[in-house]
Parts: structure tokens; sequence; C-alpha cells
């Protein structure tokens, strides 16, 4: 490659780039997911777009593609608390291998039937699709507010489902490349024990040695960040060299950096938001780049039957019979958890795997996937909102601060400064600083009034167009919100809490009498936590509800994995 060519990769890359950037703010506005704009803008300048750039090199997509992918798992992985796991997990893993597992079967026979292909042919074509992604998932959940369950049941389940696909991937293509077809059933148990289990030991071992590490040097801010991504790769490479699963391995070292004390975590953070969205930018561009859209007309039909019939069939049978055995998902869950199957790079990846293998039709695979990623993107990523609301999974958006950054005032502080503007609408206008029922461990750093810094006592009133700077933790967020964050408008959530609220610990005995309930014997001796465990079982979470005697009852507050905060909405008036 000469120098005029490197200038001109130069050139072109980061034209893509920042053409890509810009239209993101589009994408909000029309309701398109940004990822999808991503790939389009490779689209275009691809092949038989006006770009006219011939990309056909797979190696490097795959390459492109696994790189970018690790990095936004990494990323997802240290966004991700571990405590969503108390009412996650079990549900995400079950969704993550059997209900994988039951997508590509069904997939598969409908493969077959659409394409006339062999039964075994048309599996690999299921197990290719039938994981959902990470990159997508977390990007289209990111920024809203979702109950918790269901949030981090599809996050947790993206973001560890791959090993199964890839286990159900590798397996039919080398029982389809073995002509005699001797592959034994302690083959492909030992490459399933293998992925996850192999995976799951240097996840977690590997980012225990990482966090380590990372806590024991002394470098200059910005290169912690680049030990953490390094340190990642070196597990990612390793795990797979060894037969496991890369993906789930960085996944879990990301999970472990990022809910334990870690030196310069908000520098990590930070650092990583950037390279992530640039690994999406990057991964969708030459994915792009590689799509011929002309090779899709002969198909698009039968295609088409296969998306539709993975998002409208294969996907709910697999998550209904998944979650059949936990009850605290409501109809609603499990209807807004299917419609969230969404598919991106990684069906996309795992199709350029017969392609390396040479088997004979593997650019049918490829372009299936490629057809079943855009339909999924398109239907099911432009409706995500309203499916939420129809499913009446959404909260109300916590009010948040205007900006937050971390102080590592010691090298695992896990201090933050929260920045807040005081509107005039806010109920401590007007008060003095020494009234506010602050958090206890926080304190209000800074206090700056028309721009000028002020030197405020327990006397100093607050005003309309204050700006506080409040130092805090994380779990102060919501207190501090309810003093002095203004909570975004949100009209199709009214009175979504209730008209008041009331603690959990109250008893029903004591609360009945005020709207004229009876309570039989079952029920005059608890407090309304135990009704509340009664109704939704033993790990309720915020906006679960239900009805009882008339009134509409939700979860306001979680504290210690129980309930503390109750909102009652009353019968509306005839």
């Amino acid at each position: 490659m000469n120098a005029e060519s490197i200038n001109n990769f130069f050139l072109i890359g980061a034209f893509l780039t920042a053409v890509s950037v810009l239209l993101s703010s589009v994408s909000s506005r029309v309701g398109l997911p940004i990822l999808l704009v991503f790939l389009c803008v490779g689209i275009l300048a691809g092949e038989d777009g006006p770009g006219g750039i011939v990309f056909d090199n797979y190696s490097v997509a795959y390459l492109v593609s696994n790189l970018a992918l690790a990095i936004i798992l990494l990323d997802g992985g240290m966004r991700t608390r571990v405590s969503s796991f108390r009412v996650a997990l079990w549900p995400a893993l079950s969704l993550a291998t059997f209900g994988v597992a039951l997508t590509t079967i069904i997939t598969g026979l409908l493969a077959t039937w659409l394409f006339d292909l062999t039964l075994l042919q048309g599996m690999l074509v299921g197990a290719i699709v039938g994981s959902t992604d990470a990159a997508v998932v977390f990007s289209l959940l990111k920024g809203k507010s979702i109950n918790e369950r269901v949030g981090a049941t599809l996050e947790i389940e993206s973001g560890s489902n791959d090993p199964m696909a890839v286990f159900l991937t590798v397996t039919l293509i080398a029982v389809i490349a073995n002509t005699n077809n001797d592959m034994s059933f302690s083959f492909m148990l030992t490459s399933f024990v293998k992925q996850f289990g192999i995976g799951g030991i240097l996840g977690i071992g590997g980012g225990w040695v990482l966090w380590q590490l990372v806590n024991r040097s002394h470098l200059a801010d910005g290169l912690y960040a680049i030990l953490v991504l390094s340190g990642g790769l070196m597990i990612y490479a390793i795990s797979s060299k060894l037969g496991g699963s890369g993906i789930l391995s960085i996944y879990l070292v990301g999970l472990f950096l990022g809910n334990n004390a870690t030196r310069g975590k908000h520098t990590i953070l930070n650092i990583l938001d950037g390279m992530t969205w640039m690994s999406q930018i990057g991964m969708f561009l030459v994915l792009g780049l590689l799509l011929t859209p002309s090779d899709l007309i002969d198909l698009a039909l039968p295609a088409l039957g296969l998306a539709f019939g993975m998002i409208f069939v294969a996907r709910p049978i697999s998550v209904w019979f998944s979650l059949i055995p936990f009850k605290s998902f409501k109809t609603r869950d499990r209807w807004f958890i299917s419609w969230v199957g969404l598919r991106g790079a990684v069906p996309i990846i795992l199709a350029v795997f017969p392609m390396m293998a040479g088997l004979p039709g593997a650019q049918l695979y490829f372009n299936l996937a490629f057809f079943v990623v855009l339909v999924s993107l398109l239907v099911q990523g432009t409706t995500l909102a309203k499916a939420a609301k129809l499913a009446k999974v959404e909260l109300p958006i916590k009010p948040t601060p205007a900006s937050r950054s971390g102080l590592e005032v010691y090298h695992k502080s896990d201090w933050e400064l929260f920045v807040y503007h005081l509107s005039e609408h806010k109920w401590c206008i007007g008060e003095p600083l020494r009234r506010l029922e602050m958090p206890e461990g926080t304190r209000i750093a800074a206090l700056f009034r028309d721009r000028v810094m002020l030197h405020p006592s327990g006397s100093t009133q607050l005003k309309a167009g204050d700006v506080l700077c409040v130092l805090a933790h994380e779990h102060d967020l919501d207190a501090l919100g309810t003093l002095f964050s203004q909570p975004p408008e949100d009209k199709e959530l009214p009175r979504f809490f209730g008209d008041f609220f009331i603690d959990a610990n109250v008893l029903l005995s004591d609360f009945a009498p005020m709207y004229g309930i009876k309570l039989s014997s079952e029920f005059e001796h608890l407090s309304i936590s135990e009704l509340v465990s009664m109704q939704l079982g033993e790990k309720p979470v915020v906006g679960d509800q239900f009805e009882w005697e008339s009134l509409h009852w939700v979860i306001s507050e979680i504290r210690n994995g129980a309930p503390h905060k109750v909102g009652i909405r009353l019968p509306a008036s005839e």
C-alpha cells in the first residue's frame, strides 16, 4: 500500500465516521436505531451505493467485528450492576441457553422449508441468527427507564447468549463438513462445556487478576483504560485459544471491574464510552460495506418470511418456554422480552464462519443473516419505545444531575461530584441550606449564583438558577434527584407511582380503616411489605404493581432487596 492509498483510506474512513456521527442526532428524531444509521452509511458507501467502494474481505470484517464486539461487551459489563443479578440471572441464563437452542430449532425448521435446505443446513441458519446482540440491546436500552427485572434480563441475556450461538454454529459446521457424519455426543458435550466453563472461569479469574493489577499500578490517568482494554482483550484471546467463549470472558471481566472499587474507574468508563461508540461505528460501517444489496433481491421474499417467522413465532415461543419456571414475569413482561429479540453484528459475524470453513452455499447463510438483521433493526428497533409503553414496563425517567464526574480522593475512591441546576419549581427555593434533609454522608461542595462562586453557610437561601455542586456517592442519586433535579416531563406516564406513598412496614390493620377496607383474618396481622410478597413473590422491583381491594399498588422504592415505599393509586372518580 503506497502513501496515496493510505491517505485515501484515512480520508474515506474519517469521512464515513464523521457522517455517521452527524447523522446520529437525526436517528432519534425519526425513530431509527442509531446502529441502523451506521449500517446504512456503510451500505450507501458500498458497491451498490453512491460511494461505489468494493469491499469483500471477510477476514478483515471478521477481525474488525470481533474486536469491536469485545470492546462493547467490556464496556457493557462494567456498566452492569451485580445487584440486577438478584432478579435476572437465572431467567437470563435460561434464555441464553435453552432459549437460543429453541430459537435455533424453530428458525432452522422454517429455513429448511423456505429455502429447500437439508435439515442440518437449516439448523445452521437457525444457529447463526439464534442469539440476540449485545451491542444493539445495550445501545437501544441505554438511557431508557425500564422495569429492572425486564431490563436486566435482556442485558444479561444479550451479554451471555453468544457462547450458545457460537457453540451451535461451530458444531453444526463441523458436522456438515464431516462427510462421515461420525460426530459423537461426547464431542458436542465437551464443546459446550468448554465454551461456558473456560469462558466463565477465565472471565472471573482474569477479571480478578486485572483488577489487582490496576489497583496496584501507579499510572497516568489515561493509561488505566488502556491497561483494562489490553488486559480484557488478552483474556478474550486466551479464552478463545483454549476453546472457551472469549465473548463471555470479556463480559465477565468488565462485570468484575465495574462492581468493585477500581482505581480510576470513572476515567476508564469515560474513555471506554468513546471507544465503544467508535467500535459500533466501525463495526457497522464495515459490515455495511461488506453487503451487496443486489444479492438480496432474489431471496427477499422467503428471507422476509424467515425474519418475520423468527420475530413473531420462534422468539416468542422460546421466551415463553424459557421463562415458565419464573412466575415473577407477568404476561406483558414476556411479550416485551419477546419483542426485544434484536439481532445485530453477532449473526453477521457468525455467518462468516461457514465462508471461512469453505462450506458450499456459505454465501446464502451470510445474505440471510444480513437480511434478518436489517429486518430486526427496522421492525423491532424502531418500535422499541412504543412496545415498552404498550407492555407497561417503562418507568418514569429518574431526575438526574446536569453533569457528574468522578473524584479520586484515594485510589479506590467512589466519590463523585454531581452538578444540579435549580429551577423555580423546586420546593427548596427560598429555603436555607440548613433545612435541607441531605442524604447521610453527602456535602454541598460549592454554590454558584450568576456565574459567581459563593461561600455558602447554613443560613444561605437557595434561589432559582443556582448551581449546586454536591459531593456524594452513586447510591445517593435518587435522594439527591428528589431534592434538586427537575423530573423530565412525561405526559405518557401520569400518576405512575400513585397518588400518595406509604411505608412498606405499615400494618394493614392500621391502613385499612382509612379506606373502608374490611380485612379477613388472613390479612389483619400482615404488613404492606408482606402483602406485596404475597402478590408479587419474593423479588419485587420498582414499578411492579397489582390490584387489591379496589386500590392500585405500585412499588416505588426498594432497599436491600425489599420494598421500602409503596405508591397507592385511588380508583378513578366516576
